[in-house]
């Protein structure tokens, strides 16, 4: 049982992520009004946001241009164009997917650019690319993370082995990610006890990135951070793909450590997520989100029922129980 002396102080080296460009990107095309980008910036700094993830380093030549906002391939010219010389405590994130990424290519050496943070995403079954992104970013100055995806559907046996691979790699944060928001704090517990015995053997952070299907993404990540993980990710309003993610309001408002200010948060759900919402961009908790976490299966019937503007829950439930 954690102490409540615990629930009541703060550990300096927990950092907060901010995932709202490229989670919530996810919702609509990573096509954010203008100025939103700026001002989720701006209000970051001001929040005493640790890191705030730009979006995804994905392939030019998998993915259409046209077709996506700058969020899905975070050039850094674009993100130069809002933080300038960045010259705060806020640091800079992008994701890369294995197998969606030009790594070698599309991601310079940090000397020339503005990003921070290298977050590699990978599946069990793409360990050894994994690894090689993890190389090749860390050799060109970036801190690195790695985000084993999907693990509510993995063998611990193999969750293991994957840690171990990673471990003995140059990554800085090993994440845990409920992709399907299918795990409940009882079993975020002992995955965090596991990835944390880990990370003390290689000398390694833990992180988590949680999803709401089952309104558990801000309590999976408050039993995390009791559990000894470090890194945070949250978004605004909770947006991100389909049911959402740990909603940065309220992590800021569980977090006891004085940088923060959950002031600004508030301002810019008032000024910027409201008038997103009000706009017809759809996401967040729902029945049908509810039902796939609950099954342990990727979100993407509940985000088709979704758009198909769907009610019928019980016939829905019998399509993805028939699978």
């Amino acid at each position: 049982m954690k102490e409540l002396s615990e629930l009541m102080g703060y550990r300096a080296g927990v950092k907060v992520v901010d995932a709202t460009l490229r989670d919530g990107g996810l919702v609509n095309d990573f096509f954010f009004p203008e100025g939103f980008a700026k001002a989720l910036y701006e209000t970051n700094v001001k929040a005493g946001v640790d890191y705030m993830e730009f979006g995804y380093k994905a392939s030019k030549e998998m993915f259409d241009v046209s077709k996506f906002g700058p969020s899905k391939f975070s050039d850094d010219d674009y993100i130069r164009s809002i933080v300038g010389d960045n010259d705060t405590n806020l640091k800079i994130a992008v994701m890369a997917d294995v197998g969606r990424c030009d790594y070698k290519k599309d991601i310079a050496e940090k000397t020339n650019s503005p990003v921070d943070m290298i977050r590699v995403a990978t599946y069990l079954h793409q360990m050894p690319g994994a690894i090689d992104m993890i190389e090749d970013a860390k050799k060109k100055g970036y801190e690195v993370s790695c985000n084993i995806m999907a693990i509510s559907n993995s063998q611990e046996s193999d969750i293991k082995v994957a840690l171990d691979l990673i471990g003995k790699s140059s990554a800085d944060v090993i994440y845990i990610v409920d992709s399907y928001g299918a795990l409940y704090p009882e079993q975020i517990a002992r995955i965090s006890d596991l990835y944390c015995e880990f990370g003390a053997k290689y000398g390694k952070k833990i992180g988590i990135h949680a999803h709401d299907n089952q309104k558990l993404a801000f309590a999976n990540t408050a039993e995390a951070v009791g559990d000894g993980v470090d890194y945070l990710d949250a978004t605004y309003m909770s947006m991100g793909r389909g049911a959402g993610n740990c909603a940065m309001e309220l992590l800021l408002g569980f977090l006891k450590n004085p940088k923060f200010n959950i002031y600004p948060v508030l301002k810019f759900l008032e000024e910027h997520m409201l008038p997103l919402k009000k706009a017809g961009v759809v996401w967040g908790y729902d029945i049908q989100y509810l039902l796939t976490g609950v099954l342990n299966q990727h979100p993407r019937t509940a985000i088709q029922f979704t758009k198909d503007k769907r009610s019928d829950f019980a016939e829905f439930y019998t399509e993805v129980t028939s699978q």
